[in-house]
């Protein structure tokens, strides 16, 4: 998968190609796909059940591949991680930040649904240590 910033780099070098009655047209052409994305992004979802928006919160990493995220921050703390390792750590880090973010949209609805302030809900379900990489 190709990543934004290539995207974009990709994106730009296309638009200084262009000849200036068509580049007129491609920036309508992004105003219009950027107005489409913000509308799109202000249509409010629906709203999940308190179990779903629970099961998020409380879905984690299955233990075996916990024990290798694990066996990996060792590797990179004490310098002996392979480049092989460091690509598959960073895509576990890359992972368990997507769940840690869905992980705070759903405590936030939750909080929402309940009517209780985010820190009581971070108290219940959260853990209290905190993993550094």
């Amino acid at each position: 998968m190709t990543a934004p910033i290539e995207i974009r780099k990709k994106a730009i070098a296309l638009l200084e190609q262009l000849p200036r009655e068509s580049l007129v047209k491609a920036v309508e052409f992004l105003e219009y796909l950027s107005h489409e994305a913000s509308q799109v992004s202000e249509t409010p979802k629906p709203q999940a059940s308190e179990a779903t928006l629970i099961e998020i919160i409380q879905r984690c990493l299955p233990p075996q591949e916990q024990d290798k995220l694990t066996y990996l921050r060792q590797q990179n703390e004490t310098g002996e991680i392979t480049e092989t390792e460091h690509q598959e750590l960073l895509m576990y880090i890359e992972r368990v930040e997507q769940q840690d973010a869905k992980r705070a949209e759903a405590l936030i609805q939750l909080a929402q649904l309940r009517n209780v302030d985010l820190k009581v809900l971070i108290n219940e379900f959260l853990p209290t240590h905190i993993y550094v990489t």
